[in-house]
């Protein structure tokens, strides 16, 4: 039995995600950001807590700085903008 329907034998031409898939930081460029982040949500438990949202703007924006991402708005990846400088 074949996972393909009809029995085709023809190639399947996977398509990838829009978001959610990206190469992996095996030069650990942003190990330090990542950790900060995961240790947050564990400190939270899971809430969606601000401080940890700063600290997961950190991690993507060493990921865009890195070539590791696409760079993009906050408010695509789901974030809030920067507040702007007072002076």
């Amino acid at each position: 039995m074949s996972g393909n329907p009809g029995n085709a034998l023809k190639a399947l031409s996977p398509t990838p995600p829009e978001r959610g898939s990206f190469p992996l930081d095996h030069d650990g460029d942003c190990t330090k950001q990542m950790q900060e982040y995961l240790e947050c949500i564990k400190l939270v438990k899971g809430e969606n807590a601000p401080n940890c949202r700063l600290l997961a703007k950190e991690y993507l924006n060493c990921r865009m700085d890195h070539r590791l991402m696409d760079r993009d708005e906050w408010k695509n990846l789901g974030l809030p903008d920067d507040a702007p400088d007072k002076k």
